[in-house]
């Protein structure tokens, strides 16, 4: 197994490089390296440029209009946009739902649905977490009883991530109260503006408004707009979750969150010596370094074999863990970095103008990005029961 770059691999990171320093808009990825919230408006003029290139769909094969990049490809893309403060691209419509819909959708689907997520006509949010059934996804109490050719959808959805710019919803639906809990789920593809749809919004911890709750009050959903089997939204659910758990990993992320810290580390003062000197600091940043190392090793074991026609299981929960544990002490770091200077948050002063400088502007988000960070390790899955996961399957415990 060859875990280094080809010479091939090398030329396309250097294209890479090339493309985003020319096409990056300088004020959004400002925005980005100083840590402030973007705008729907951000997150589409990027993904406009990305399309118009034909990289928006990294992870999509030729036939439905994506570049045909291998794992090592897709791989060197999300490294390389970390890099240069891109915006992530949001990834239910492109990463999460399209790739259900090229498996287990119609024809008629993917000839509707796959052509809009390009061109950015569509933007998708999940709904799949309800106020009871978070880790125990299974236990889902969403309704859609069937009438003649819709279904009468009634329920609740929470944490839907950005679900105030969408129009379109993926969900999670019990289809049969009298199934295995398993066995009863379908997968419906829901217009958010139709009647019957109210989303509120939850402001979190670090002020911002990034996740919803969506109530769903007798929608009228087209039997049309249900990927896959009646009852099948399970195996549906479980084949997204396996995309969404290895993009949670964010190594390019992580990498650039570590270059962060080091260069503040090396500028902030301790008595008289920068802060990188003191011994109980430095060994926290070195542990954290050479466990990414670790951890971008094994996501490229995991390439690798994919590359050669592998398919990632349980290695996508192997590196969920790992990737978000791994964040979430990056910012705990750079948050200690700063000592008092993070302590406070001001939402108003985070989404104020841009004349900010660029010093005050990263120390006010500190804080806020170490608590956006706490739910790394709970989204897409809790880190307990990835390691569950990850006993039962790799362990054989």
């Amino acid at each position: 197994m060859n875990l280094t770059f080809s010479p091939e691999e090398q030329a396309f990171r250097e294209q890479l490089r090339r493309f985003l320093a020319d096409a990056l808009p300088s004020d959004i990825s400002q925005r980005v390296r100083l840590g402030r919230h973007l705008r729907a408006d951000d997150y589409l003029r990027w993904q406009n440029i990305l399309s118009k290139q034909g990289w928006l769909a990294s992870n999509w094969p030729k036939e439905f209009g994506g570049p045909g990049w291998g794992p090592v490809q897709r791989h060197i893309f999300d490294e390389e946009c970390a890099a240069a403060h891109a915006p992530t691209v949001v990834p239910f419509g492109v990463n999460m739902v399209a790739p259900v819909i090229m498996k287990f959708g119609t024809v008629e689907q993917q000839q509707h649905y796959l052509p809009r997520i390009l061109s950015n006509q569509d933007w998708w949010c999940q709904g799949y977490s309800e106020p009871g059934a978070g880790s125990d996804l299974a236990g889902l109490n969403t309704r859609a009883v069937r009438d003649g050719d819709h279904y009468i959808v009634n329920g609740q959805k929470t944490w839907t991530t950005l679900g105030q710019h969408a129009n379109k919803l993926f969900c999670l639906v019990r289809t049969d109260p009298d199934a295995k809990k398993q066995a009863g789920i379908s997968f419906l593809l829901i217009d958010m503006q139709i009647p019957g749809v109210t989303v509120r919004p939850i402001i979190t911890l670090d002020g911002a408004h990034e996740v919803n709750e969506i109530f769903l009050d007798n929608v009228r959903v087209p039997v049309d707009n249900r990927v896959g089997e009646e009852g099948q939204g399970w195996t549906c659910a479980k084949f997204l979750l396996t995309h969404e758990r290895t993009g949670i990993a964010g190594l390019g992320h992580a990498k650039q969150a570590l270059r962060h810290l080091k260069s503040l580390a090396s500028r902030i003062q301790h008595r008289g010596k920068p802060l990188m000197e003191l011994p109980s600091f430095r060994q926290r940043v070195v542990k954290a370094e050479l466990e990414l190392m670790a951890l971008e090793v094994t996501n490229l074991r995991v390439l690798a074999a994919a590359r050669d026609g592998g398919v990632p299981g349980a290695e996508s929960s192997l590196l969920k863990v790992r990737g978000s544990e791994l964040r979430q002490e990056l910012s705990e770091l750079t948050r200690r970095a700063l000592g008092p200077a993070a302590l406070p948050f001001f939402p108003d002063f985070l989404h104020g103008d841009d004349s900010l400088d660029d010093e005050r502007t990263q120390k006010a988000s500190a804080s806020a990005q170490y608590f956006n960070r706490r739910k790394l390790s709970i989204y897409g899955g809790a880190n307990e029961i990835q390691k569950s996961i990850v006993a039962k399957t790799i362990l054989n415990m």
